[in-house]
C-alpha cells in the first residue's frame, strides 16, 4: 500500500503529468479557440464600445422658487450606483430623485415625488443622451409653489439633460482576454507586437507540458484583435493558435 501511495507524491512524474494536464484543461475552460467561440463584447452596443462621462458634473437651476441640483457621474455597476447616491444626496433636501443606466440594466426612483414625474424623466434624459454607465441624482429643495405633473417631468428631465450636455465624455472600448502558446525563441517578437497594440495584463505560464513553450495571456481592445493576430502571424512566420474569452 505504501508503494501505491508514494506513486502519487508531488514529485513523482505521474503527479506532474496530472498537474500539467489539469492546468491545460483550465486554460481550455477559460479560453477557447476564436473559431469556436464568438468574441465577447460590451452590452451597450454591438461594436463593444460605449460613451460615458469622465467625471462628476453639477448643474443647478431654480424653477418657480424650487431649486433643482443635478449631479451626474460615471458608474460601473449597482454597487457603485449605491455608493454614488450615498455620497451626493442631501438628507436635508425635499427629494433626492435618481436614475442610472449600465448597459441593458437601469433603475430609477421618484423619492416621494408623484409616480413617474422624476425618476423616469431622469432616465429618459440619460437614454436620449446616448451615454452609458452613467447615473444622475437630482436634488430638489421645495420653494413653496407646486409645479404639477407636467412641470415636474419637464423640470427633472430638463436639468438632467443640461447636466449631461455639459459633461466631458470619453469613448470606452471593451477588452477581450486572449491567449496563445509561444515558443521561447519568439517571445521577443510577440512582446514587441503586444506592446505596439497596447495589450494589458500580460502574463506567462511556462508549465504548459511542452518543451520550450509558454502560454502568454493578455487583454486587448476588441477592435484591435484581427490586426494584432495578423501582425504576430506575419512576424513569427509560423502557425500560432489564438484563444479568446
Amino acid at each position: 500500500m505504501q508503494a501505491a501511495v508514494s506513486s502519487f507524491s508531488s514529485h513523482s512524474p505521474y503527479y506532474q503529468t496530472l498537474r500539467l494536464r489539469g492546468r491545460r484543461l483550465l486554460y481550455e475552460s477559460l479560453l477557447s479557440p476564436s473559431s469556436k467561440r464568438p468574441m465577447v463584447t460590451g452590452t451597450s452596443t454591438s461594436r463593444g464600445e460605449f460613451t460615458t462621462i469622465k467625471e462628476r458634473i453639477t448643474f443647478e437651476r431654480e424653477i418657480k422658487k424650487s431649486k433643482f441640483i443635478a449631479i451626474s457621474g460615471p458608474i460601473f455597476d449597482e454597487r457603485s450606483a449605491q455608493s454614488f447616491i450615498s455620497e451626493v444626496q442631501d438628507p436635508r433636501a425635499t427629494h433626492n430623485c435618481w436614475a442610472y443606466k449600465v448597459g441593458d440594466q437601469f433603475r430609477s426612483n421618484d423619492d416621494g415625488e408623484p409616480s413617474g414625474t422624476a425618476g423616469k424623466p431622469i432616465l429618459s434624459a440619460i437614454v436620449s443622451s446616448g451615454l452609458d454607465r452613467v447615473m444622475v441624482v437630482v436634488t430638489r429643495y421645495f420653494g413653496g409653489i407646486k409645479l404639477g405633473t407636467g412641470g415636474l417631468v419637464r423640470a427633472y428631465g430638463g436639468v438632467t439633460s443640461e447636466c449631461l450636455r455639459n459633461a466631458p465624455t470619453c469613448l470606452v472600448k471593451s477588452k477581450v482576454r486572449m491567449g496563445m502558446e509561444v515558443s521561447f525563441d519568439l517571445l521577443g517578437v510577440v512582446y514587441h507586437q503586444l506592446q505596439s497594440f497596447k495589450a494589458e495584463e500580460i502574463t506567462q505560464d511556462y508549465e504548459t507540458g511542452k518543451e520550450n513553450v509558454t502560454m502568454v495571456t493578455f487583454k486587448v481592445d476588441f477592435d484591435k484583435i484581427e490586426s494584432l493576430e495578423d501582425a504576430i502571424k506575419e512576424n513569427c512566420s509560423r502557425q500560432i493558435i489564438f484563444y479568446k474569452r
